[in-house]
């Protein structure tokens, strides 16, 4: 409680310096929830699950958090070493939000609600 980013990346590795590399498995997961009223029996959800590994030290300078230590096997390389535009590509994030984009849209062309320049009404 109260630590800072770097405390609590740190207190992950001291915590999991004896887990041999192939049990460091790692994943971030994202659910974003889209309520149209407060009370919305259908709400529409989306989830995104960025899966990875811990690395035994940090490296890299972008992002914030556990980007540092969050091996991402198919880029060879952490989180933090990714560039903007590829991190939020690939993120659990980018992954829940794609969707969740989509579903409003179609939500909002089938209320007749949508323009074509992609936004709502």
């Amino acid at each position: 409680q109260g630590a800072s980013d770097e405390q609590n990346l740190q207190k992950l590795l001291q915590d999991m310096k004896d887990v041999p590399q192939e049990d460091r498995t790692a994943r971030f997961q994202c659910l974003m929830v889209y309520l149209r009223h407060a009370t919305d029996p259908t709400p529409l959800i989306c989830q995104g699950t960025w899966e990875g590994s811990i690395t035994l030290a940090p490296r890299g300078e972008n992002g914030f958090g556990y980007d540092p230590v969050f091996y991402v096997p198919g880029h060879d390389c952490t989180s933090a070493e990714l560039p903007a535009e590829v991190k939020n590509r690939l993120s659990h994030r980018g992954q829940a939000l794609r969707p969740m984009l989509a579903k409003i849209e179609r939500l909002y062309r089938a209320a007749g609600l949508w323009v074509d320049e992609g936004t709502p009404r």
